[in-house]
């Protein structure tokens, strides 16, 4: 499976953003300086686009052509509207269902997360700007082709997300441990958003606090926590269960 489309160098990234190119990630090399990176970087910052500064190996690594310090990603899909995307949920007449990814960045997760989802119905996933992982060839493969399949949303910030969908109805459960509520005890028949946090971290906390139920996996080993990918496929045939 191909990665995203590659470009490489300063300026054609700036070209790209300028050109309205769905950006996914862009890498830079520590150091970079200069007139040139400083357009670049303010651009980044004004678009909200996903950027890491690496070491040049890294770059020289991602490609073999001429950088001049700058690596980015064209993302192979194109991200939906939020909230055009949960007026026509509303108005097909379903009961809705979203999945909202808190700093979920390994890539196979993610893919993983996104093939479920699209078994299960989830009319769209919300992901953040920045802390994502990225929609390259590892996350198109382990989505089996799902990520096409189903509608992404990219927002500037995972919280004004929750306060879209809950002003329109929708409410947001989130997947954590920090509850006595089984998954088993809360209804998902009414329209929701399950809510995934990132495997090291969990559920930002600040964001935590904003959603209206809280539900956990009941865990029998000695092992704390499964898979997020894993969990989350749990978490979506019990609404699957519960609205058959």
């Amino acid at each position: 499976m191909e990665k995203s489309t590659q470009i490489f160098g300063i300026r054609a990234v700036i070209e790209a953003i300028n050109s309205g190119k769905t950006i996914d990630k862009v890498f830079i090399q520590k150091g970079l300086r200069g007139e040139l990176f400083q357009e670049l970087d303010a651009l980044l910052r004004q678009n909200s686009i996903n950027s890491s500064f690496v070491p040049v190996e890294k770059l020289n690594r991602l490609t073999k052509m001429n950088h001049q310090g700058v690596v980015a990603n064209i993302s192979p899909i194109e991200f939906h509207d939020l909230d055009e995307l949960v007026i026509s949920t509303m108005e097909s007449g379903q009961s809705a269902l979203f999945l909202l990814l808190d700093q979920i960045n390994d890539v196979r997760n993610f893919g993983a997360i996104l093939r479920t989802a699209e078994c299960t119905g989830v009319h769209g996933v919300i992901i953040q700007k920045k802390g994502a992982a990225p929609i390259n060839g590892d996350t198109i493969k382990t989505s089996a082709g799902a990520v096409f399949n189903i509608p992404i949303c990219k927002v500037d910030h995972i919280k004004d997300a929750m306060f879209h969908l809950q002003a329109s109805g929708i409410k947001v459960i989130a997947a954590t441990e920090k509850t006595d509520d089984l998954l088993y005890d809360v209804s998902f028949k009414e329209p929701c958003a399950i809510i995934m946090g990132s495997e090291g971290q969990g559920i930002t906390p600040s964001i935590l606090k904003l959603c209206d139920a809280k539900a956990k996996l009941p865990i029998k080993g000695n092992i704390a926590s499964l898979n997020v990918s894993v969990a989350c496929g749990a978490f979506l045939y019990e609404v699957v269960r519960q609205r058959l």
